[in-house]
């Protein structure tokens, strides 16, 4: 057990709107850092080989550490502060529900869990109606899956390897990248499939109506062969997100709504990463036209102020729980300060207009932006994305499409792209890197200058990956 942090002597910063304000200085930073690495064990990670930054403020799109350097969040955290570092709105409704009732067991109704749960109700598309809360995305995935199996009478669920679902024990089966091999064996009802990536095609095509037909051909020839009578669900991530922001091509979607609907199976569609906001829609299946019948969500329900995530379930999933009893629950459900967060949110996005920010930013900035940018450097092949969600693919080279770093590069494989990171970083950006990408998802309340400014940095900064380009 260490002593009580010492005060500390401050450093000026200056805010986004001009205001100088003050952190910790270096002693305090060495004093996180000790604490940290003495007793904070992190996720996903070799702890010898990690050196996290302390970080001391955030405000809007920006936050600093102790040294008072700024970073611009070009990641939103973990694609899940969409509206920012200290938005006002939520901060006060979490005082003032702390103030009033500070929690309430789950089998009692609550004020807040209610309002938001209608909210959520009212944005979800087709008979959505009714919303299961849990404490983030993966249990949200956990419960999806066994709402789908109680109700079907079936056990197995399909998911892409291209996916990530959640780290807890059935969500790692349904993930489908490198982060389920260390976990395995789990749930060993899962069964995954290549969904579309036209860049990369599994399938050999040469244009996106052949990707989408190819696609759902292999996807309907696993049900057959996997025994169709024994799938319960497909579960998608709407727009796959940290596995590179592939966006699916006209028809997908509801061709795999049209798959569930002719076998009988459950389609869950995972918006954890890209509901509410992310690609200027409250949920991304509205951008497709297509109505799952469960969907799960977590990150920007409340920015991730307070651990919140949930399951919006149709009427026909919901119904078969009237006279049966769910068997499931969390001592956190709904929680009222994490929901409180949540109708903040709701109340932001409505008077701030944030989806049509979102949408204006998106096509009118970024995408154009991105667009000069694969025609400059040789390193970036493909471009793609909508709204604040966007993916740089880099490459050595434009012809083979060979990536800039292999396929689940470690150490000194993945040296082009840490030098990449640190190239922005070094210029005041925080970038979102996975394998050979560099992925665009900043808080949805950014300002123009700020955005067109971080955009700046990463076409500088794609100089580094120019030069590993064959």
């Amino acid at each position: 057990m260490t002593d009580t942090l010492a005060p500390a002597t401050t450093a000026a910063y200056t805010d986004r709107h001009g205001e100088t304000l003050q952190l910790p200085d270096a002693a305090a930073d060495a004093r996180v850092r000790s604490d940290d690495r003495g007793h904070v064990f992190h996720s996903w990670s070799a702890q010898a080989k990690i050196d996290p930054l302390p970080i001391a403020a955030g405000e809007g799109s920006t936050f600093w550490d102790y040294q008072g350097n700024a970073y611009l969040d070009f990641s939103s955290q973990l694609v899940n502060l969409n509206l920012g570092h200290q938005h006002p709105d939520l901060v006060a409704a979490i005082q003032q529900q702390a103030g009033r009732l500070a929690t309430i067991q789950p089998i009692m109704a609550n004020d807040v869990r209610g309002e938001l749960a209608r909210r959520i109700a009212e944005v979800a598309p087709g008979d959505l109606d009714k919303v299961f809360f849990t404490n983030g995305g993966a249990d949200a995935n956990e419960y999806a899956v066994r709402m789908a199996r109680a109700v079907t009478g079936r056990r197995k669920v399909l998911s892409m390897y291209r996916s990530y679902h959640g780290g807890t024990a059935t969500a790692i089966s349904l993930t489908g990248d490198p982060r389920r091999w260390a976990n395995e064996p789990s749930d060993g009802s899962v069964a995954h499939f290549f969904g579309p990536y036209a860049y990369r095609s599994a399938f050999h095509s040469t244009t996106e109506a052949e990707e989408t037909q190819r696609a759902l051909e292999h996807l309907e020839n696993l049900i057959v062969l996997e025994g169709a009578s024994t799938v319960a669900a497909i579960i998608i991530e709407t727009i796959v997100g940290t596995n590179g922001v592939l966006v699916p091509p006209a028809g997908y979607l509801p061709g795999v709504r049209a798959l569930c609907d002719k076998y009988g199976i459950v389609y869950i569609a995972d918006e954890v990463m890209v509901g509410f906001g992310r690609i200027g829609e409250w949920f991304a299946v509205n951008h497709f036209g297509v109505t799952p019948d469960l969907i799960t969500f977590a990150k920007g329900v409340n920015s991730g102020y307070v651990p919140l995530g949930g399951v919006v379930i149709s009427e026909r999933i919901a119904a078969h729980f009237d006279d049966v009893a769910f068997a499931g629950g969390l001592t956190y459900s709904g929680h009222p300060l994490a929901c409180a967060a949540g109708v903040a949110t709701f109340e932001v996005f409505e008077r701030d207009a944030i989806l049509e920010h979102v949408r204006d930013l998106g096509s009118r900035v970024v995408e154009p932006a991105l667009q000069a940018m694969a025609e400059r450097h040789p390193s970036v092949g493909e471009v793609r994305g909508v709204g604040l969600f966007w993916a740089i693919e880099l490459v050595r080279d434009p012809e083979t499409r060979e990536p800039l770093v292999p396929f689940n590069a470690a150490g000194a494989d993945a040296a082009p792209m840490a030098e990449f990171a640190a190239a922005c970083k070094a210029a005041g950006l925080w970038p979102f890197t996975h394998f050979n990408r560099v992925h665009v998802a900043p808080p949805l309340v950014i300002t123009e200058d700020e955005l067109v400014r971080g955009l700046a940095i990463i076409d500088q900064a794609l100089d580094v990956a120019d030069g590993y380009v064959a």
